[in-house]
């Protein structure tokens, strides 16, 4: 009798240690939501290059540049002193700038903002203005169009930017300090 539930236990383990099959995904994700977010992406970058073509087709006597970085600026004053330099990473950016929507309207002013100081690289701040400032030396003042990919996006600044609204900022750099470490 104890042989006889000792060969019943285990055959009861060695049935219970088989391990189970795979279920089979009940749902199949198609890939369409990202099909449709990519689509709707292109049709509104190309919204806001129109729009932006615009604005600067308004200003015929104005010299812009496009970037490789996507964005369109112009230089209101630019420094002809070869000697001085872009800023590289670890370098400190003092700048002021304001932001206006594409139609000129004032969303924040030089004082809303205040004297702005960057760590270039290491800090923060949205994709077209650190990429605008690696363009900028020391008193130099360029006006700059973003697409909204390349100011805040989809979210905006929670506050008087909206949901993918191109921008205007006008930056001036007061000074740039090399980083001591390199």
């Amino acid at each position: 009798m104890n042989k006889l539930i000792i060969i019943a236990l285990l055959a009861l383990s060695f049935v219970s240690c088989k391990t189970p099959e795979a279920r089979k995904p009940v749902t199949v994700k198609t890939g369409s939501f990202i099909d449709d977010s990519v689509e709707r992406n292109i049709k509104l970058n190309a919204q806001e290059k129109t729009s932006i073509v615009k604005v600067m087709e308004e200003q015929p006597e104005t010299e812009y540049i496009a970037s490789e970085s996507g964005f369109w600026y112009y230089y209101n004053t630019k420094s002809e002193i070869d000697s001085l330099s872009t800023p590289v990473f670890g370098d400190v950016i003092d700048y002021n700038y304001n932001v206006k929507s594409l139609n000129g309207t004032l969303v924040y002013s030089k004082e809303d903002l205040q004297t702005q100081r960057y760590v270039m690289d290491k800090q923060e701040l949205f994709t077209g203005l650190r990429e605008g400032l690696k363009l900028m030396k020391t008193g130099e003042t360029v006006t700059f169009l973003f697409p909204s990919q390349k100011a805040y996006g989809y979210y905006g600044d929670q506050n008087k930017i909206g949901s993918n609204m191109p921008l205007i900022c006008e930056v001036t750099v007061l000074s740039i300090t090399e980083n001591q470490s390199n």
